[in-house]
């Protein structure tokens, strides 16, 4: 039996409140957990390209080129 066929016969709120609000229940630490590190990951990153974008400026502001550098 199809999944559709079974959520067919049941009223609006089991499906779009009931099926939900038990998936949370059983899933949220799991669910929490994930999105935490992604989260997590995504500051880092950003983080170490603020970090990197922050380094190139101070050395290309401060630093003195060589005569070798300017031959680029």
């Amino acid at each position: 039996m199809a999944v559709q066929e079974i959520l067919a016969g049941l009223p609006w709120w089991v499906k779009w409140i009931a099926i939900p609000a038990l998936v949370l229940l059983v899933f949220g630490g799991a669910i929490t957990s994930v999105l935490t590190f992604v989260v997590g990951l995504l500051f880092k990153v950003l983080l170490f390209v603020a970090l990197v974008a922050g380094l190139i400026y101070v050395v290309r502001k401060f630093g003195s080129p060589s005569k070798s550098d300017r031959d680029w």
